[in-house]
This record gives C-alpha cells, structure tokens and sequence, in this order.
C-alpha cells in the first residue's frame, strides 16, 4: 500500500488511499488509549487471566512484551486481549482483502429495444444479453415507446416477451414484462451455475 502525497493537504490521492486503508480496517484502541477503570484479561492464547485494574493489565501485557488491547469496550468490565497488535493489523487487513477479492459483485447492464427493431438487431442484442447473463450479471431488458407507439403498448410487451423468451435457456425473470409510463421493462436473472 503506497501513500502518495501530491499537493496540499486534500489532494485526490491522499484521500483515496487513506480512505481504502481506513475502510479496510477498524482501529482498536490499545495500551495508554484504553480509559477503563476495570478490564477482563484474556491471555495471547486465549486463557481467561480474569478481572483486574488496568494497569495491573497493562504491566502484564508489557512483561510479555505485547499489546494490550481492547476488544470489547461495551461490555461491563471491558474485555482486553493481550496480543502483538502489529501482527493482528495485518492478518486482519489480508483476510479482508482475500475477502472482497473473492467476492462477486452483480452488476445490471441495460439493453435497449424499439418496437420496430429488425431481426438481425434482435439476434445481435440476443448475444450481448447471453453473454452478459454467462458472466453472471443481470440483464435490464427495456424498450421505450415513442410518440403513437404508446397505443400499441400489447405489441411493446410481446417484443420484449419474445427476447426473454429466446433468453430462457441462460436465465430467468422473477416477473411479467411490465409497463412502467413509456417503458416496458424486465429484469433478466443468470441462471445459478452448479
């Protein structure tokens, strides 16, 4: 992770990176930060060493030559878990990084229609949306009526039933082709891959 400072103190890059660093991971308050009275000890292995006054926690935590730190200030005593915080800083920013690099996010592409599309416009929309659905995103499926077109609107909803129709095989609509004001809009889903 590189900090680049380019320019005053709110420049774009500064922002950007210190923002990513910050959302990743969630500081905890260690030795001196800690203002509680009364702590419960959790030992670096995880043995319960009991109730005690904070500084009895903090010489203990200094002996080993570790952190003190406060896991959960809420609870009454607060629980303090004596650990190398440097270690666990990082462990827990690679685990959330592992995290969002193998999460999938689902995105929704919108194809456009018309009521006097041709053929060869249809099929070529087709492969776009049969590609779109095999990357597993969704598919926006909406034709506009224009102008007298609105007159014809069963004719609008039975275009776009036939494209979904010829989409069946890569994925499913929760609902009917419906009109919202001038739109006819389906929402395509991927079909789940085993």
């Amino acid at each position: 992770m590189y900090l680049l400072f380019f320019g005053g103190e709110h420049s774009f890059c500064q922002k950007f990176f210190l923002k990513e660093i910050t959302t990743i991971f969630k500081e905890q308050l260690t030795n001196e930060q800690i203002t509680a009275k009364e702590v419960r000890l959790i030992g670096e292995n995880g043995e319960q060493l009991g109730v005690m006054p904070i500084e009895k926690a903090r010489k203990i935590a200094e002996n080993e030559g570790l952190d003190l730190v406060l896991m959960s200030g809420s609870s009454n005593p607060a629980v303090c878990k004596i650990m190398d915080y440097g270690k666990f800083r990082f462990d827990s920013i690679k685990r959330e990084k592992e995290l969002k690099k193998n999460q999938k996010i689902v995105e929704l592409k919108e194809i456009q229609l018309s009521m006097r599309i041709d053929q060869y416009h249809i099929n070529f929309k087709l492969k776009n949306a049969q590609k779109i659905l095999q990357d597993g995103d969704k598919v926006k499926v909406s034709l506009r009526m224009r102008g007298r077109e609105q007159a014809y609107a069963k004719n609008a909803v039975e275009v776009v039933d036939n494209f979904v129709t010829a989409l069946s095989e890569f994925g499913t609509t929760d609902k009917k082709p419906e009109i919202v004001g001038r739109n006819v809009i389906v929402v395509i889903n991927p079909k789940k891959t085993k």
